[in-house]
């Protein structure tokens, strides 16, 4: 709510100004006829009517409508009115605590030095006024100056405290910036990583399509000729491919290392070895008719059973057990990774992108994941991906 309020009050600002010296104004309409009425407290001349009344307070507080604006006109304009008054010698009225209002809005929104020589000014006023109307004493000027030197500090006060939240917001806004920086970062290397184990894959597919067309090549004994050349063309084709591809996915390599490392990459064959050397307790269940899958839904259901792992080792807990399930049924295979953990109470990783690596996987091939805690404790993956439908011999 007072979020609202402050937004409103920025974007009504001439309406805030109004507002905020109804009070002072209300006052001294109130204050007219009572001060008209009573007598002068000085010589002959000091007291005005009510016109000049009106007239001397209006001309105060006017200049306090651009207070927020230009605190500094304002607290001129009225610093110069009152020293007007005090050369006519007309007695003070309760328009003159517009001074203060002023002196706080100058100590509030501008440098210590404007503050500063805002505050003499306001002391020389008072030194003024008890030279007119009083006799000079340490006392008397203390007495007096003790008002303006408390609003001073406050808005003094206020600044430090409006520059410290202004300070709080910008860091966080600029904290906000980097989480969202470095989360679009971390999701494109995620991408990027995947983006490199898609043309390992495909490589893979394509340099064993080669080698293939390579041999058929010298193995056809009808019209070899005319076959070799068909065959040959195929293995050109294939090698122009696989070529074009590197040189168009091999800006994602981040290193040189990368770029001539063609070690097979993990599927289902190697799914035992990772539960084994998960770092936690973990068991493999396979149940169905197993499917025969392309190596890239291999590597998918791979890498969602090594990040679901690495997550239970993360915040499961002391003593957290796993298991691993992989059920064939129809044209789908699920995927589900449990373990015993401490679940929903398991501390958030703030810069963690594991789910999202695994849902870009997954939609790749037109499947589904989700992540969540399980009731009773512990935490649940489960991944659903279509597959196909011939059987494994």
């Amino acid at each position: 709510m007072f979020g609202r309020v402050h937004e409103w009050s920025k974007s009504h600002v001439k309406l805030m100004d109004a507002l905020r010296v109804a009070p002072l104004a209300g006052l001294a309409v109130l204050m007219a006829w009572p001060y008209a009425a009573a007598p002068a407290a000085g010589p002959p001349g000091m007291r005005i009517g009510v016109g000049g009344y009106l007239v001397l307070s209006a001309a105060l507080l006017a200049p306090l409508l651009w207070q927020r604006r230009r605190p500094l006109a304002a607290f001129a304009g009225v610093a110069l009115v009152c020293f007007g008054q005090w050369l006519l010698g007309v007695d003070l009225v309760p328009a003159n605590l517009s001074v203060l209002m002023a002196l706080w809005s100058v100590a509030c929104t501008r440098s210590f030095g404007w503050a500063f020589a805002a505050w003499l000014v306001a002391e020389l006023g008072v030194f003024l006024v008890i030279v007119r109307w009083e006799q000079v004493t340490i006392s008397t000027f203390f007495s007096g100056s003790i008002f303006v030197v408390t609003v001073w500090l406050t808005g003094l006060y206020a600044s430090t405290r409006r520059r410290y939240l202004e300070g709080l917001e910008e860091r966080a806004v600029r904290a906000e910036h980097e989480r969202d920086q470095q989360a679009r970062m971390a999701a494109a290397a995620e991408r990027a990583r995947i983006a490199r184990e898609l043309h390992d894959v495909v490589a893979h597919n394509v340099s064993v399509i080669v080698v293939q067309a390579d041999g058929a090549g010298y193995a056809i004994d009808s019209d070899p000729e005319q076959a070799r050349q068909a065959v040959r063309a195929i293995s050109r084709t294939g090698r122009e491919a696989l070529a074009e591809m590197r040189r168009l996915v091999g800006v994602l390599r981040e290193s040189e290392a990368d770029a001539t490392d063609y070690t097979p990459q993990p599927g289902l064959a190697q799914l035992a070895e990772l539960v084994d050397g998960a770092g936690v307790p973990a068991r493999l269940r396979v149940s169905g008719e197993a499917c025969e899958l392309p190596e890239g839904q291999q590597l998918v259901v791979y890498r969602i059973v090594q990040e679901a792992l690495t997550n239970a080792l993360k915040h499961g807990g002391p003593g957290v057990r796993a298991l691993v399930e992989l059920v064939y049924g129809g044209t789908d295979l699920v995927v589900r990774v449990t373990d015993d953990g401490r679940g929903a109470s398991a501390p958030r990783s703030p810069d963690g992108h594991g789910l999202i690596g695994m849902r870009e996987r997954v939609a790749m091939y037109g499947g589904a994941v989700s992540a969540e805690p399980r009731r009773g404790g512990g935490f649940e993956v489960l991944a659903r991906l279509p597959v196909p439908v011939t059987r494994a011999a």
